[in-house]
């Protein structure tokens, strides 16, 4: 055990000193990794130390995207960008900043800096109500500072994200506020479901015309792709658009895939490990996925990745895992 321990070290201390490298050294390292998978799990022990290696090979992967595509990003003033401030979310307490992303667990991350922050008289963020945690004014946003304040906690915060798969994200928006009959649907097929349905739909009935509330994953695509100004909504808005992670320096990238693991490595490395990160009766968005993407043509596909292909690239996604093959 403690030669492998000294192992994982030389591991970490290489990426630390490897910061800036190409990926070939990333590649040598992780192949480095794979060889002695068999005493990983011998030596669960370890775990950490892999976990802090996942971490920054994330971080790695971002920042060499955005490296790559620098030409991409025009520059922005940070202290103007009002869609970004209001997605930064505070904990003086701990010092930590959160980029929330909906259809990523926001909901429960909003509860869990309830806690944090002392916004709530319980310990248990799952007790939070929905509502409450989203309401406005409850947590303290950037875009509620000053922007000399802002620029510092964004210099001086230990500032998070957490990210999903662009397409599974896009579907769970779907079907969470134009699919369903749910009440919180409501303004969604209101607001977007009757345009789409009167400007994408032949012959649409007086009854869609009127509630929008049958509107197709086909029609919301079509809506999507065609960009027109209204379109825009933090629920399927790029994650490249909504958190800016080629400006922001993030220094911890969680995924929805291990989403109760990283929670629960982020809360202890802040000093909180008996915070428990809610646990709720989990998505079936990502096993419903070839049921409502095979209703797009190849051609949509291609456009709808157009839109997101900042977010694959950036975060390690890909479109073989339900489709067979890639795009772009």
């Amino acid at each position: 055990m403690a030669a492998f321990t000294t192992f994982l070290k030389f591991v970490l201390l290489s990426l630390i000193f490897l910061s800036t490298s190409s990926f070939y050294y990333i590649d040598r390292i992780q192949n480095l990794i794979r060889s002695r998978q068999g005493d990983l799990e011998e030596e669960p022990l370890n775990s950490w130390l892999l976990a802090r290696y996942v971490y920054f090979e994330r971080q790695e992967h971002l920042n060499n995207m955005c490296r790559l595509h620098s030409s991409h990003y025009a520059h922005t003033n940070m202290r103007e960008d009002t869609q970004l401030l209001e997605h930064i979310l505070v904990d003086r307490k701990h010092k930590l900043l959160y980029c929330y992303v909906p259809k990523v667990a926001c909901t429960n991350w909003k509860r869990v800096l309830m806690v944090l922050s002392g916004l709530s008289n319980s310990s248990d963020a799952s007790a939070i109500p929905a509502d409450v945690a989203h309401k406005p004014g409850t947590i303290t946003r950037l875009s509620d500072l000053d922007p000399e304040e802002a620029q510092l906690l964004l210099d001086t915060y230990t500032k998070f994200i957490f990210v999903r798969h662009p397409f599974e994200r896009l579907l769970s928006a779907y079907r969470n506020k134009l699919e369903q009959h749910w009440l919180s649907s409501k303004y969604f097929q209101s607001r977007f479901g009757r345009h789409i349905v009167k400007h994408y739909r032949p012959n649409p009935t007086n009854h869609s015309l009127l509630w929008g509330d049958d509107v197709t994953f086909q029609e919301f695509v079509t809506f999507l792709i065609a960009r027109e100004n209204m379109t825009a909504n933090e629920h399927w808005l790029p994650i490249e658009d909504l958190c800016r992670p080629c400006y922001i320096n993030y220094d911890f990238i969680g995924k929805y895939e291990t989403l109760y693991e990283d929670a629960e490595y982020l809360l202890k490395h802040i000093g909180e490990p008996l915070l428990k990160f809610p646990r709720g009766p989990g998505s079936n968005t990502s096993s419903q996925l070839n049921k409502y993407y095979t209703t797009l043509t190849s051609d949509m596909i291609k456009q709808l990745y157009d839109i997101f292909q900042m977010d694959f690239k950036m975060f390690a996604y890909n479109l073989q895992d339900f489709l067979g093959y890639e795009v772009g």
